[in-house]
């Protein structure tokens, strides 16, 4: 590594180390004295030394030589000892294959075909325990099959005798269920021959046997034929009131104007020029309210320029034709 990184770490260390005395807490002092006792500094050591408020720190510094790679170890190899000997074989020398290998092949190729041959016996046997056993399972299942099949159908007679037996009991308790009933039946029907009559005569009376036509006229036809008949009148009404006031208006208006006296500069004709302005006030008065009597929906129409006495007129004529409505209605 690089002596410098090593010196940066050692120094990172060292202030490591110095911040950690730093952290470490304060030791305890010693107690408080007792009463008419004093603390006093002095050494207990056999040899004196200088006590100072600071312990004096020197630095020591030691530079070695930089860091060398060692080349790698070599691979360890012992000593040779003893002498080297050889041995010439020649051909034919050591063993004749057809003579000594052969009979140990026919030892070993007999073994092998008797061991064939036994594990061929052994999976014929096994084939023939096998189909014995499916056999005996066969013949098991057919004997279970039919025995199931002995006990589903012990199982459904007794299901149709009971079933046979409830259905002739209900069938005895509906005869005796109907024989109880015609009998109640026929008392009943002597008992109540004049009861029916009496029971429908008072209900018929009471209110419970009506027309349905006639009740829904009285119920729903009748209330709201009054209800749009009460508002034809308020419409009536109320269209007449409006045209009360209007001809009210129109009538103040046009006494106003009568009554008004003519300018100065309109003296040539002073008996002409009131009965030519009163028309064009009614004319104005009456096409200034026309407005209001569309705005309020009135069902009387109001007549313009036209004189107070047609105007009663046809305030005569639409009362008849109100009344007569009514009568029709």
């Amino acid at each position: 590594p690089n002596p410098l990184e090593v010196q940066k770490q050692k120094g990172a260390q060292k202030r490591a180390q110095m911040g950690k005395h730093a952290k470490e807490p304060v030791r305890p002092g010693t107690p408080e004295p007792v009463e008419g006792r004093e603390h006093v500094y002095v050494q207990t050591e056999l040899y004196l030394e200088e006590i100072c408020d600071r312990i004096l720190e020197v630095d020591g510094e030691c530079q070695t030589d930089e860091f060398l790679d060692r080349p790698p170890t070599p691979l360890f190899i012992p000593a040779k000892t003893g002498k080297d000997t050889a041995t010439q074989i020649e051909e034919g020398e050591l063993f004749d294959f057809d003579i000594e290998v052969k009979p140990i092949l026919e030892v070993l190729i007999g073994k092998t075909v008797e061991q064939a041959l036994l594990e061929v016996m052994e999976e014929e046997e096994l084939a023939q325990l096998r189909a014995h056993q499916r056999a005996f399972i066969e013949l098991r299942n057919a004997e279970f099959a039919e025995l199931q099949r002995l006990e589903e159908q012990d199982r459904r007679i007794r299901e149709e005798k009971e079933r046979r037996r409830l259905e002739h009991l209900e069938k005895l308790r509906k005869q005796k269920e109907t024989t109880e009933k015609i009998a109640a039946r026929a008392f009943a029907k002597r008992y109540l021959a004049d009861l029916i009559p009496s029971v429908f005569s008072n209900l018929y009376d009471s209110g419970f046997f009506y027309d349905p036509i006639e009740r829904d006229i009285e119920t729903k036809f009748l209330p709201w034929l009054m209800s749009e008949v009460e508002e034809t009148l308020q419409k009536k009404v109320l269209g007449r009131t409006m045209l009360d006031s209007l001809i009210r208006t129109v009538v103040e208006k046009r006494l106003d104007a009568f009554s008004c006296q003519p300018p100065p500069h309109q003296t040539e004709a002073p008996e002409a020029r009131p009965t030519d302005a009163a028309p064009q006030v009614s004319g104005e008065t009456d096409a200034a309210d026309q407005p209001v009597t569309e705005k309020e929906e009135t069902d009387q129409p109001v007549a313009e320029e036209q004189p107070s006495d047609p105007i009663s007129s046809e305030l005569g004529e639409s009362d008849q034709a109100g009344t007569q409505d009514l009568e029709t209605e």
